[in-house]
């Protein structure tokens, strides 16, 4: 029973109210009052049985006053809980200050929270009913506290989910811990090559956390710090301030009250890191709070863990990339190189063609350029091994027909044991100079774009050099020829990413070698690096950022026995030779 079951009641008259359905005659209205209590008041006319016997097993307790104040009967539910509270005495002056009051109100008293509202009863009485509502309010605080406390576990994924790079990792972390967990929130991370990186974040009252980073030697780290990169959890929180503070981790925060805790960040093998959090006296981490720290740790470790294998796996593929980019050829008197290139896909920076060139014994370079089946990363690591073979073969033979079906023949044993069945096509020459400052090209070719020649007089020629792909049968057909150039006049070699682009107004319209004909026609004075990105660009404009194959272009131009070639442009296109040259490359 609780007093909603009666309210009505008057204590100070004999009477309680009750609903029809319990007014059974549980006890009889002529019984007579005992004598234990004795009526509230002299001039009632109806005795009814002793009505403390029922209130007394109310949840809530009773406190009844007269009109003048004074306490007239304390229940022993009230007793318990206000013990100051006697009958006889003024309820202002020995009761608890909100008892004072003339409305509901809620209290810590004795280490209980109550809560108190009063009922006014008939003849200016009244009735205080007392509740003690202390577990309910700790299971209401300990509800929202876990609620707050998975709300900031929430966030703290969601933010944690998005760095990919430690350090960006690391403050986001100390960000993340200040103010929830932390006033002052420290991360170091585990040493690499003998040198802690650290990051901290100051509460800086409304404001977003101040966050700033430095970089101590592994061996001036506070012990407790090491402990945390060992795995172990220190709990002298004494020490581990005096530890921030001497570190000087801990600025703006009084040191004398402050407490702190270090605990170490998951990794895979070891911890990634450790977290030392500190809080002002008043806000002294108790089990709970340490658990959630415990959490936001664990959450913070799988983060940075991600973040440094995939800085670790970046680091791999960056070294790799820069070992499968194209190689600039080889500087070789009396040549001028020029070179483009532009991977399919840009994010990779590596692609499927490939161009070079390699010093001779006698004077002269071996030059190639070539494009293998297929784009990305299988391409490019073709293209490597393509490269590779080079590098050793044209120690052992330089005339081109020759060294190019030794390539073919190492690339079918390689492609034949892998499972690969990977083909390329390839133009490859040596470049030998002249005293009159002239080159003669030997070129052979493997199913490769034919090379333009672009004359001192202008004029552009197509070269015609045939051959079978390279890695495909045994004995294949290497096409052959000679070029002679005069100072001055340069040999273009290109790949079908150039030809083969499309784009235009409709976007499904090839390039094609008569629009290159036309854009390298007039560029006949232009120094081979101008000549190769000119090629790379006007390809790049047909394409309006379109998708697109693999581009390489290796410009080569006999320089002169000066060394040096003439730096005037001129690129106004010829319309008498477009006639013609699409007839060659027909």
């Amino acid at each position: 029973m609780t007093a909603a079951d009666v309210r009505g009641a008057d204590p100070g008259d004999g009477r309680i109210s009750t609903p029809s359905a319990a007014r059974a005659p549980a006890w009889s209205a002529a019984a007579p009052v005992p004598s234990a209590l004795p009526p509230l008041a002299a001039d009632h006319d109806l005795t009814v049985p002793n009505w403390s016997e029922v209130v007394e097993h109310f949840r809530e307790g009773l406190v009844v006053c007269d009109a003048d104040g004074v306490v007239q009967h304390v229940s022993p539910v009230a007793e318990r809980l206000i013990p100051e509270v006697t009958p006889g005495e003024l309820l202002a002056a020995a009761g608890p200050v909100p008892l004072r009051g003339d409305g509901p109100a809620e209290f810590t008293h004795h280490g209980r929270r109550l809560r108190v509202r009063p009922v006014a009863l008939s003849h200016r009485r009244r009735c205080w009913y007392v509740d003690d509502v202390t577990e309910s309010v700790s299971r209401a605080d300990a509800l929202l506290a876990e609620r707050a406390r998975s709300a900031f576990l929430a966030v703290v994924g969601e933010k944690l989910g998005n760095p990919l790079h430690p350090d960006r990792a690391a403050a986001a972390v100390v960000r993340l811990a200040v103010p929830t967990a932390a006033d002052v929130a420290v991360l170091v991370l585990a040493p690499r090559s003998g040198r802690a990186r650290w990051w901290r974040a100051v509460r800086a009252d409304d404001r977003p956390p101040v966050v700033d980073s430095g970089v101590l030697p592994a061996t001036v780290l506070p012990v407790a710090i090491e402990a945390g990169l060992a795995g172990a959890e220190p709990h002298e929180l004494d020490w581990l301030v005096e530890q921030a503070a001497e570190a000087g981790w801990l600025p703006g925060l009084d040191t004398s009250g402050a407490t702190a805790r270090v605990v170490p960040l998951p990794g895979r093998e070891a911890p990634a890191g450790a977290l030392l959090v500190a809080r002002r006296a008043e806000r002294w981490y108790d089990e709970a709070d340490v658990d959630l720290v415990r959490a936001f740790a664990a959450r913070a470790g799988a983060a940075l863990t991600t973040a440094m294998l995939y800085r670790d796996q970046a680091e791999v593929a960056d070294t790799l990339q820069a070992s499968l980019l194209p190689v600039e050829p080889a500087s070789a008197t009396g040549v001028q190189w020029g070179t483009a290139y532009r991977p399919a896909q840009a994010g990779l920076r590596i692609g499927g063609d490939f161009y070079g060139s390699h010093r001779l014994a006698d004077g002269g370079s071996v030059f190639f350029l070539g494009d293998v089946s297929g784009k990305g990363v299988e391409a490019a690591v073709f293209t490597g091994q393509l490269r590779q073979c080079l590098q050793a073969l044209h120690r052992v033979e330089t005339q081109p027909g020759r060294l190019l079906k030794l390539l073919n023949d190492a690339l079918l044993e390689t492609t034949q044991a892998h499972g690969q069945g990977r083909f390329a096509t390839m133009v490859l020459g040596v470049a030998r100079p002249h005293r009159d400052g002239g080159l003669t090209l030997t070129l052979a070719g493997g199913g490769h774009l034919p090379p333009l020649v672009l004359r001192e007089s202008g004029e552009v020629e197509v070269v015609p050099l045939r051959g079978m792909l390279i890695g495909v049968v045994p004995d294949p057909r290497i096409g052959e020829v000679t070029v002679h150039l005069a100072p001055g006049e340069t040999c273009l070699f290109y790949s079908d990413g150039v030809t083969e682009a499309r784009g235009g107004r409709r976007g499904d319209e090839q390039f094609g070698a008569e629009r290159l004909l036309n854009a390298v026609t007039g560029c006949h004075r232009m120094p081979a690096p101008a000549l190769a990105e000119r090629v790379e660009q006007v390809t790049c404009d047909w394409l309006a950022h379109g998708d697109h194959d693999d581009i390489a272009v290796l410009a080569l131009r006999a320089t002169g026995p000066a060394g040096r070639a003439p730096r005037h442009l001129h690129a106004v296109p010829d319309p008498a030779v477009t006639e013609r040259t699409r007839e060659l490359f027909a």
